[in-house]
C-alpha cells in the first residue's frame, strides 16, 4: 500500500512538552519525515517554545509559531493559524497527546478525496466511559509507562487481521483537503480558546455536505485530556485502576460552560450526535420569547436559547454588562422591553414563574417539537403559547464562518 499524498500534521500546544516529544517521535518512527508538522506554542512556560525551535532546525518539515501571549489564544484559534502556514494539500487536526500507529496515514489517505473528512480510530486508556466509536485498552497513561511493545503488537495482530471496516463519524485525529476546510471558513471564533469549536465544525462539514467517515485500520493511542481539562494527568490505585488525578479544571469548567451557552445561542440546541460520533442537526428556527415575571436571574438561564426575548426587565442592563464580554452575539439586540416589537418567525409566550425543570425541557427540545409537530397559526403546550407566522429554518446560512 503507497499514497504519495502529504499530510500536515495541525498541533497547538500549551505546556503539554512531555506529551508533544513523544507524539512527535511516534510521527517520525512510524510514519516516516515525508509529511509535515506544524506546531504552536500557546504561551507555554514548560520549555515547549525552545523545544520547538531545536526541532525546527533539524527537521526541515516542521513548522512553528508561537503566540508571545500574554493571554492564551486556545486551539480554536491556533488550529487555523497554523492551517494558513501549512503547505501540503491535505491537514490532519491532531492532539499533542497522541501517538500515531504504523501506517494510520496511508489508511486515512486510502478513503480520503475531496469532499470527505476523514478520523483515525482512537485507542485509549480506560479513563472515560467506553463507546462503539473508540477502543477501550491500557496501553499506559503518561508517555514514561507507555508500552510501545505490545500496543504494536495488538495493532498489527488483533486488529491488522480483522474485517475491513469503516463507520460515519468524527473525532480527532481527522484529515481533509485544505481548501475544504477553508471553503466554509475553518474554526468559528466565537468558542476561543475552546471548547464545543469541534462540535460546531462537525456540523457545519455535514451541512456542507461533506462525507464523514472513520477508518477502523488506522490508529492512533490517545492519552486523553492533558490540556487545560485535566493538568494534572492521570494515575493508578494500587489494584492498578487508572483515573484522572483530579476534576476538571475550574479554568476548563468555565470555558465550558460559556463555549456551551454560544452553541446554544448559534444552534438553538445542545450538541447532538449518535453513538459513532456522527452529528445530529436538528432545524434552526427564527425563535422569540414573550417572558412575563422573569427576573434577571432566569433571563440568564432563558436568553441564550432563543434569539430575541421580550420582556418587563428590572436590571437587564447589569446582566448585559456581566455576559456580553462571553459572546460575539449582541445581547442588546436579542433583549427587548418592548413587547409590540416582536418580529420572529416563531414567538413563544409563558410566564416565567411557572417554569419547572420538566416543562423547560419543552424550551430545550425546541427545535425537535417544531419540526414534528409545529403548524403554522397559534398552539398551546402546557404552560407554552405558540404564535407561528412561518416554519422557515436557517442552519444552512450557518456553514460559513464570517470572520
Amino acid at each position: 500500500m503507497s499514497d504519495d499524498r502529504v499530510i500536515s500534521f495541525i498541533q497547538p500546544s500549551r505546556n503539554n512538552l512531555r506529551y508533544l516529544k513523544w507524539s512527535y517521535n511516534s510521527i517520525r518512527k512510524n510514519l516516516g519525515y515525508r509529511h509535515e508538522i506544524c506546531w504552536a506554542d500557546d504561551f507555554s512556560d514548560d520549555g515547549t517554545w525552545e523545544w520547538m525551535q531545536e526541532i525546527a532546525k533539524k527537521d526541515p518539515n516542521v513548522k512553528i509559531h508561537r503566540n508571545e501571549g500574554p493571554t492564551r489564544l486556545g486551539h480554536t484559534i491556533l488550529y487555523d493559524t497554523l492551517v494558513d502556514i501549512a503547505t501540503s494539500d491535505i491537514i490532519m487536526i491532531y492532539h499533542a497527546d497522541m501517538y500515531a500507529c504504523p501506517y494510520m496515514d496511508l489508511e486515512v489517505l486510502r478513503k480520503l478525496t475531496r469532499g470527505s473528512v476523514v478520523s483515525a480510530t482512537r485507542i485509549e486508556p480506560p479513563l472515560h466511559p467506553d463507546g462503539p466509536e473508540k477502543i477501550l485498552k491500557d496501553f499506559g497513561i503518561e508517555p514514561e509507562e507507555f508500552n510501545e511493545k505490545e500496543l504494536l503488537e495488538f495493532v498489527e495482530g488483533d486488529l491488522e487481521h480483522s474485517d475491513e471496516k469503516y463507520t460515519r463519524g468524527i473525532f480527532a485525529p481527522w484529515a481533509m483537503y485544505k481548501d475544504d476546510f477553508l471553503a466554509i471558513g475553518g474554526h468559528d471564533p466565537l468558542y476561543a480558546p475552546q471548547s464545543k469549536e469541534d462540535s460546531d465544525i462537525f456540523n457545519r462539514f455535514v451541512l456542507a455536505g461533506y462525507e464523514l467517515i472513520q477508518t477502523w485500520q488506522g490508529f492512533v493511542y490517545h492519552m486523553t485530556c492533558r490540556g487545560s481539562r485535566f493538568k494534572d494527568g492521570a494515575m493508578r490505585n494500587p489494584a492498578g485502576q487508572v483515573f484522572m488525578k483530579g476534576r476538571e479544571s475550574s479554568e476548563w469548567l468555565a470555558q465550558n460552560l460559556k463555549s456551551t451557552r454560544n452553541f446554544i445561542r448559534k444552534w438553538g440546541h445542545m450538541v447532538k450526535h449518535d453513538e459513532l460520533m456522527y452529528p445530529i442537526i436538528p432545524p434552526k428556527y427564527d425563535v422569540g420569547f414573550v417572558v412575563h415575571n422573569c427576573d434577571v436571574n432566569m433571563l440568564k438561564e432563558l436568553e441564550p436559547w432563543c434569539s430575541d426575548i421580550y420582556g418587563d426587565w428590572v436590571g437587564v442592563n447589569k446582566y448585559i454588562d456581566e455576559e456580553q464580554p462571553n459572546t460575539d452575539f449582541n445581547l442588546s439586540k436579542r433583549i427587548h422591553s418592548d413587547h409590540n416589537d416582536q418580529k420572529n418567525n416563531v414567538i413563544v409566550e409563558f410566564d416565567a414563574s411557572k417554569l419547572t425543570s420538566d416543562n423547560f425541557q419543552i424550551l430545550v427540545n425546541l427545535s425537535d417539537i417544531l419540526k414534528e409537530s409545529g403548524e403554522v397559526g397559534v398552539m398551546e403546550l402546557e404552560i407554552f403559547k405558540f404564535s407561528i407566522k412561518s416554519l422557515d429554518t436557517y442552519e444552512q446560512d450557518l456553514i460559513k464562518v464570517k470572520k
